[in-house]
């Protein structure tokens, strides 16, 4: 059989699960961008019951609820998490913030999903995992590029071994970012890795496992508006021979047809190559795409499989509908509050690492 022509090889079984009941009820904390671009369409797609929101202002909130035919809009937060038809609490706003609503949140019984930055802090990060084991409730990070259509097809082929030894992982980003369109941003020292590429070193962790550790630098841009840091390169040292670069610049002034968004993944057996779409012209955007070439199959052929969907919204589905499947199974998420203490950990290393000129370990950051 010519394998070039055998369609099983593309079946990656990308698409984020369901669960069997998508009935819990969804108590969103913030109407923000992220809420109305994001997670509301995703919830939509995916069936999922939101039962209601709530705002610092209420007017925000009841634009949003109306769009979006919310049910209720609650003038609190405590009135959201006491309200019985509410069972997951989503989270959607800053990391300062977010200790204190899964304080709430846990002692109510609720079950939350959290929004990246888990904190601000190491020690902030695994109070939020103690309350919730504390509480016995489910805790999962909104790390959602895991299930963007390229990642998770990416994990797809690094998992049936049509990669080998897994050497190298690249990921590239060079676009046009405004980050002082959002103000929570402007005044933040540590802005592009915390708010952007913890993404991507998620996505590396995801696919490689935990780098031993973070060699990174970040740099200004004449004239930007931002205190933090808008481009950054982050070089990842994994056991054995593994490495990980992340390379990311968000003052490409050019236009968008210069703009780029890549990941490459290389093994001793094959490569993946693919684009981020969302990036291209956010927040327009594209559907991802991919392509791979593999040994075990055929080493002089390059399979390129049309993926559906973006990292926003549809990967969406993925962080909800996985916290939603763990609960109706009784385990812990894959995208747990505790696994992402190590994504946190990368983080805080990163900007050690910015500091003080030198590679940080992961188990420097307690």
């Amino acid at each position: 059989m010519d394998v070039k022509d055998h369609t099983s090889w593309l079946d990656l079984d990308y698409k984020p699960k369901l669960p069997k009941n998508k009935s819990f009820g969804i108590g969103i904390v913030g109407a923000g961008e992220i809420v109305s671009e994001a997670h509301l369409p995703a919830y939509r797609m995916a069936g999922f019951n939101v039962v209601g929101i709530t705002n610092r202002t209420r007017n925000k909130a009841e634009i949003v609820a109306n769009r979006y035919d919310i049910p209720k809009v609650y003038d609190t937060v405590e009135e959201l998490i006491f309200d019985p038809e509410v069972e997951i609490v989503d989270i959607a706003l800053t990391a300062d913030l977010q200790p204190d609503i899964v304080r709430m949140a846990a002692a109510a019984g609720k079950h939350v999903l959290c929004q990246k930055p888990l904190a601000d802090s190491f020690s902030s990060a695994k109070s939020i995992v103690d309350m919730c084991d504390r509480a016995g409730v489910k805790g999962a990070i909104n790390q959602q590029m895991r299930w963007a259509p390229g990642i998770r097809a990416s994990h797809s082929i690094i998992q049936r071994g049509w990669l080998g030894e897994v050497t190298q992982a690249t990921i590239q980003v060079n676009v046009n970012t405004n980050f002082a369109n959002w103000s929570f941003l402007r005044e933040v020292d540590t802005l592009e890795v915390m708010y952007h590429s913890i993404h991507y070193m998620d996505s590396i962790r995801f696919l490689l496992g935990t780098p031993e550790y973070i060699y990174a630098d970040g740099a200004k841009y004449p004239g930007q508006r931002v205190k933090g840091e808008t481009r950054t390169m982050l070089h990842m040292k994994f056991p054995g021979e593994t490495r990980g670069l992340v390379h990311d610049n968000h003052n490409n002034w050019a236009n968008v047809e210069d703009w780029f968004a890549t990941f490459r993944f290389e093994g001793t057996k094959g490569i993946i190559n693919g684009t981020n779409g969302a990036l291209y012209n956010y927040p327009v955007g594209r559907e991802d795409t991919i392509s791979f070439i593999s040994k075990e199959i055929d080493p002089n052929y390059w399979f390129s499989p049309t993926l559906e969907g973006k990292w926003f919204p549809h990967a969406f589905m993925g962080t909800m509908g996985e916290l939603m499947r763990a609960i109706e199974e009784d385990r812990e998420p894959e995208n747990s509050v505790r696994d992402n203490l190590l994504t946190i950990q990368m983080l805080f290393a990163a900007y050690r690492s910015m500091a003080e000129n030198r590679p940080v370990r992961l188990d420097e950051i307690q």
